[in-house]
């Protein structure tokens, strides 16, 4: 894109009126998770694994300015994201450094337990009575990293939002019983993370990563779980009202002023697979809501060659984020988001996935790093 950070901001701040410059804002599940506490921090210190070498390398390539991680396992002290940032900025020549100075983890549901039979199994612990789904707290975490100054004193944050309190939820009463009411709502956390701009005015990353609609049984917990994480959004850039309560005791949503992307995997495709697709639908439609539709060749490709559910699929190919199974299992499907509000000029947008013919080393990092692939969208700023 692209200016260096110093020149962008000052760019921005000194401009006139109708100047403008790009930035690049991405997220990507990058599967860097492990079935241990503090593991994957551990992986990344010591020896990273091909895989996570072809996440850095892949993120090298697309040079994001903000990018939002998905699936980076999270641990007390953040090791695991330090670790990340030190191997992105390594001059080990593998592709360019990338330095982000500006890093952001919290705390995520997953894995932490709730002390209570969530699962239905008639006992208490392990990974599926815990808030989220993992077998310790903070696995499959979320962070960010930018070049641009993150507001972290003004972040918002929505781990112990309750499902209840959702307006028109489809919390399945039934099968949770008495634990209904306690339930959250997010299975990791829904984050309002504003990014400073040079002017004095910021963009508002709204980042989650709803549980797959998946793993459950005929009442659909899942499934009306992530409907649910999707639609929270909705009801948050609408202004909300006093039964929104942020983590710090915070009321309302987002004030209709401020812009925003939604970014993250949200495990929720508007055509095809196992999901309730009309909850993704209507956020698309949202009247403050842009879809830039990003777009692969190698995803066209993979479709095409792969088969099985995919030659039944509705959606466009073309759009798909994430390479699933497909005989059995529900093929490529688009997933994973970078949605600005309608204020934005989007300049341009597209996913990672490299087709063979076009760039077979791409198209090999693509396969090794992750099941999703990295999807990324320009903003002009004026």
């Amino acid at each position: 894109m692209r200016a260096g950070i110093a020149a962008l901001l000052l760019i921005i701040a000194n401009a006139g009126p109708g100047a403008a410059d790009t930035i690049r804002i991405a997220t990507f599940n990058t599967s860097l998770n492990r079935e241990a506490p503090s593991a994957m921090a551990r992986e990344l210190e010591i020896a990273p694994s091909a895989q996570a070498r072809a996440v850095v390398e892949i993120v090298r390539r697309v040079r994001p300015d903000v990018l939002v991680v998905n699936e980076l396992d999270d641990d007390p002290d953040g090791r695991a994201l330090e670790a990340f940032a030190a191997l992105l900025r390594a001059d080990d020549g593998e592709g360019a450094p990338l330095d982000y100075a500006h890093r952001f983890r919290a705390p995520v549901n997953t894995g932490v337990q709730s002390g209570l039979d969530l699962d239905g199994d008639g006992t208490i612990g392990g990974p599926g009575d815990a808030w989220g789904f993992g077998t310790f707290a903070g696995q499959y975490g979320m962070a960010v990293l930018s070049h641009l100054p993150l507001d972290v004193a003004n972040v918002r944050t929505f781990q112990t939002f309750r499902w209840a309190d959702l307006p028109d939820n489809l919390l399945p009463r039934a099968f949770y019983g008495e634990a209904a009411d306690a339930l959250r709502l997010s299975s990791k956390s829904h984050w309002d993370l504003p990014v400073l701009l040079g002017d004095g005015g910021s963009l508002h990353l709204l980042v989650s990563h709803p549980t797959p609609p998946v793993f459950d049984g005929p009442e659909d917990r899942n499934g009306r779980r992530n409907a649910d994480e999707v639609g929270f959004w909705r009801h948050y850039v609408d202004g909300a009202g006093d039964w929104l309560v942020d983590d710090a005791g915070t009321a309302g949503g987002l004030r209709p002023d401020r812009p925003f992307v939604i970014l993250g995997d949200l495990n929720l495709s508007t055509t095809d697979g196992d999901g309730r697709g009309e909850a993704m639908v209507a956020l698309l439609a949202h009247p403050r809501v842009e879809d830039a539709r990003p777009r692969s060749a190698g995803a066209v490709e993979a479709a095409a060659r792969d088969g099985g559910a995919n030659a039944s699929h509705a959606g466009d190919p073309a759009l798909d984020t994430a390479d699933w199974r497909d005989s059995p299992g529900p093929g490529n499907l688009r997933v994973d988001y970078a949605l600005p509000s309608a204020e934005l000029r989007v300049a341009g947008a597209g996913v990672f996935w490299p087709a063979e013919a076009d760039d077979p080393e791409g198209a090999a990092l693509a396969r090794r790093a992750s099941d999703h692939r990295l999807v990324w969208v320009d903003l002009e700023l004026p």
